[in-house]
């Protein structure tokens, strides 16, 4: 089928990035120029010849700019098949041109729900009405209009023009078929910003796909679907892999439930080190001594800015992924001369609510645990009540036991992670494992606070922490057999709390 020439585009842009060097490729080519608002007059600063929407609808932009491109002249123009006559004949009656080319993207709705503290009318505002109605008009018609609806399709499209500024129908179909995808993307994310509190329907916008290296293993596909870069920017390192990802998942979920400075290093989705501290160095040297083996090629994360003196001591250890909200320009300078390491900034917005999982044939959707435990948790249920730094101690704790595998337990002490049993299907096997971890690092547990992940069915576990050193205990309780573990930590003088709030992570 011969191509079609490009006579007439409609141009609505809410993002302007690169849109120059389309426009003036058009205007090369004689291409008469429609456009909207801001978009209009940014292509008329550049003194591109541009016609105001307006001045073909004969109508004004109203209502605050809600309504400016719903109007039979610009959807007429869009949706009249060439091909049929009494189409052909309504646009000459009525003097509509017709659009063989479409520019539009759309309101930024989903980075406008991530902003922190953003009110609902500025998101309301941010649902885009005309823009998503030309862009399904236009994908329809695609036998005779190509649609341009994202920021990434630009050089494509300079592509396709740079000769005779033509389309083929090949070229329409698969800019329609990405039209549709957007569409239904964004219409997605409104559905779940509204029924953010329902979980009776599954609903995923899946935006934008990665093909990985492989997935857990060489022989295995690996694809993420998904938009990376709302959350992180890659400032330098190899592709990403899917089990960087997984890693990267649970130390941003981990890193979120510290407001005071504090670094975290994972391997295979644990903690293996943390440390809270008053300066970010210290905190690193904490965070590391914890367990410097397992370390190893692990990746690495702060709620803080990355300043050269840490960056100096980071660099002698071999580290998969660095992640952090800010990083000094000395100490990026140092950090990205081993190209293959990955550094990424993380950006300040919101985590999702809902998490999902494939099993069967189907998926497992279940609101993430939201619930951090606090002092206000805590019901001392033994005679003696933990001391001020065994709180915060038991807060620290609770926070890394919450984003550790099941069966878990944790020691801490004076915000730092001692020691950790993770995985396994004793919860007792768990202590012995964390009790010969710290042994095996030269810790002493003597003042040392335990977090359980669940409630402990017999005192076995309060007794083994107990010989190990431990002074006080956080759990969630709820056994039958709760006063077994509470007389044993009279019987021993050891505090505990418990919290109600169960925190297995599967």
């Amino acid at each position: 089928m011969k191509n079609k020439k490009i006579k007439n585009v409609l141009v609505s842009v809410f993002n302007k990035d690169g849109l120059l060097s389309v426009i003036k490729k058009l205007d090369k080519h004689g291409v008469n120029i429609y456009s909207t608002g801001g978009t209009q007059q940014y292509i008329k600063n550049n003194n591109i010849k541009v016609t105001k929407v307006e001045d073909l609808t004969s109508y004004p932009s109203i209502l605050g700019g809600r309504v400016k491109t719903l109007h039979p002249k610009i959807f007429g123009g869009i949706l009249a098949r060439r091909d049929v006559e009494e189409d052909k004949d309504q646009l000459t009656k009525y003097v509509i041109p017709e659009f063989d080319l479409v520019i539009v993207d759309l309101y930024p709705f989903e980075k406008t729900v991530q902003i922190p503290n953003v009110t609902e009318n500025e998101i309301i505002e941010k649902i885009d009405i005309g823009g998503i109605s030309l862009i399904r008009a236009a994908a329809k018609n695609f036998k005779d209009v190509l649609v341009v609806s994202e920021i990434s399709q630009y050089n494509q499209l300079l592509d396709i023009i740079k000769e005779d500024c033509s389309s083929s129908l090949k070229d329409r179909q698969k800019f329609a078929i990405n039209a549709f995808k957007i569409s239904s993307n964004y219409d997605t994310n409104i559905f779940n910003y509204f029924s953010d509190n329902s979980n009776d329907i599954f609903v995923q916008n899946i935006n934008k796909k990665y093909d990985l290296r492989y997935g857990e293993n060489p022989h295995q596909e690996g694809i993420f679907f998904g938009n990376l870069e709302d959350f992180l920017t890659k400032l330098n390192g190899k592709d990403l892999s899917y089990n960087n990802l997984l890693d990267i998942d649970a130390a941003i979920n981990l890193i979120s439930e510290f407001d005071e400075l504090t670094f975290a290093i994972l391997k295979h989705n644990n903690a293996c080190g943390v440390a809270s501290r008053d300066n970010l160095l210290d905190a690193w040297k904490s965070a590391l001594e914890a367990d410097p083996i397992s370390a190893f090629g692990g990746v690495l994360i702060t709620n803080h800015e990355i300043n050269l003196e840490t960056a100096v001591e980071i660099d002698k250890l071999f580290y998969e992924v660095l992640i952090a909200p800010s990083f000094a320009k000395d100490a990026l300078e140092l950090l990205t001369q081993k190209k293959n390491r990955v550094i990424l900034l993380q950006k300040n917005v919101l985590l999702p609510k809902k998490q999902f999982r494939t099993i069967l044939n189907g998926v497992l959707q279940q609101e993430k645990d939201l619930k951090t435990d606090s002092t206000d948790d805590m019901k001392t249920v033994t005679k003696i009540s933990p001391t001020k730094q065994e709180k915060i101690d038991l807060v620290f704790a609770s926070k890394i036991c919450k984003h550790t595998k099941s069966n878990t337990i944790v020691f801490a002490k004076n915000k730092q992670l001692i020691s950790s049993g993770v995985g396994q299907t004793s919860r007792v096997d768990a202590l012995n494992q964390a009790v010969k971890k710290a042994i095996s690092f030269k810790f002493n547990l003597n003042g040392a606070v335990m977090a359980s992940d669940a409630f402990f069915p017999f005192p076995d576990c309060v007794s083994l922490a107990n010989e190990a050193g431990v002074t006080s205990v956080i759990q969630p309780g709820g056994s039958i057999k709760d006063h077994l573990s509470i007389e044993y930590c009279d019987k021993h003088k050891m505090s505990m709390v418990m919290t109600g709030i169960r925190h297995f992570k599967h």
